[in-house]
């Protein structure tokens, strides 16, 4: 699993099961945190093996497709389960009282087997969720073809050292980048053999620092976003790599994830404990938002752009969500167990439909699965 430290940590906090942030009354301060939401846990997929099974079922990583149809997870079982999401969503609002208990052999579809343990998987724009992408601990980017089962790409260009993240240019999906522990991220051709490498940077000038995320703008433009273990987030243009077109600097440890909320604002998370909200034409914060425990691993960051929700795991086994008007997160849940055995939220996803009805699912460390459905307070 994704972890900047060897040393174990058990948070002491006993997290509440689930925090909702009631609306601000007229005598609160204006910039009070509210929840416009009214989330439930609508399923819940572990193993029916359970703890037996759990250090070996770490999930690392959580992505639904374009469609937001089928969800991709991957981690240190060296496999790549898909799961139809129609299988775990509520049919209907009052289905949201529900929670479904599945197991993994009757949710999931189907796995692909990967040599290697995973860190990163991006679905392929305009495979029509046929090709999925993946980053693995042995630095080697894979393609993989999901109705035939087999890779159909691969390159090993980053000295066996460990590929943190993956991404493809919505613009031009033959275009994909990665970044590595070796201190580079690199852009390269799929079409060419062994994935020709198109522009390699190294961010900090050196190679010196890892860089940990990678993502091309999803709204059309020329950018990608690196995030590095020097603190840091270099914008590129991909046309022009020599130099970079934004730097910003105010997250005071490595930045493990970005993520684009507009064509200009830019989200990242950091194990600093803080996610920030950037706006990358002015190169300034705008906004930092804390509550998470996150001090040296992997929690996920991912973005619900209709509704403007930000969520993000933590260390002591919660899911924070966090609306981007306020710095304090509107709602949280506990994962089961609540953190005291070093378990942790490790991979949240946000289904990209809707304004009215909103899906995150979170993963955690011993492999299970919880989906939340929320509907909009009116």
């Amino acid at each position: 699993m994704k972890n900047f430290s060897s040393h174990s940590q058990n948070p002491n906090a006993s997290p509440e099961q689930e925090t909702h942030l009631p609306p601000a009354g007229d005598d609160q301060p204006p910039e009070k945190a509210t929840c416009d939401w009214d989330f439930n846990l609508s399923a819940v997929i572990s193993s029916a093996s359970g703890a037996s099974t759990a250090a070996s079922d770490a999930i690392g990583v959580v992505e639904f497709d374009h469609s937001d149809s089928f969800l991709a997870t991957g981690g240190i079982a060296r496999r790549i389960r898909i799961y139809n999401a129609h299988k775990f969503l509520a049919s209907t609002p009052t289905d949201d009282k529900i929670t479904r208990v599945l197991d993994h052999a009757v949710a999931c579809e189907f796995y692909v087997c990967t040599p290697a343990k995973l860190s990163s998987l991006k679905w392929k724009p305009g495979s029509g969720s046929r090709v999925i992408g993946s980053g693995d601990y042995d630095g080697v980017v894979t393609e993989y073809d999901l109705e035939k089962r087999v890779p159909v790409f691969e390159r090993d260009e980053h000295g066996g050292r460990r590929v943190w993240s993956t991404d493809y240019s919505g613009g031009d999906p033959t275009l994909g980048a990665s970044g590595s522990d070796d201190g580079t991220m690199q852009m390269w051709d799929t079409r060419c053999d062994a994935g020709k490498c198109v522009a390699s940077v190294q961010p900090d000038g050196f190679g010196c620092s890892p860089v940990c995320c990678v993502e091309f703008n999803p709204f059309g433009g020329v950018f990608v976003a690196v995030g590095c273990a020097d603190r840091k987030i270099y914008g590129y243009d991909v046309r022009k790599t020599v130099d970079p077109v934004f730097v910003l600097d105010g997250h005071r440890n490595a930045v493990t994830y970005t993520r684009f909320l507009d064509v200009r604002t830019l989200v990242s998370s950091s194990i600093d404990g803080c996610l920030v909200m950037w706006d990358t034409e002015d190169q300034r914060p705008i906004r930092r938002y804390k509550g998470h425990v996150n001090s040296r691993r992997f929690v996920g960051l991912s973005v619900w752009r209709n509704g403007g929700l930000l969520s993000c795991g933590s260390e002591n086994n919660r899911v924070f969500v966090y609306d981007k008007r306020w710095g304090d997160p509107i709602w949280v849940r506990g994962l089961e167990p609540e953190g005291s055995d070093g378990s942790f939220v490790s991979g949240v996803c946000w289904r990209q439909t809707g304004e009215e009805r909103c899906t995150l699912v979170a993963g955690d460390s011993n492999g299970v699965l919880q989906v939340f459905e929320g509907q909009r307070i009116m």
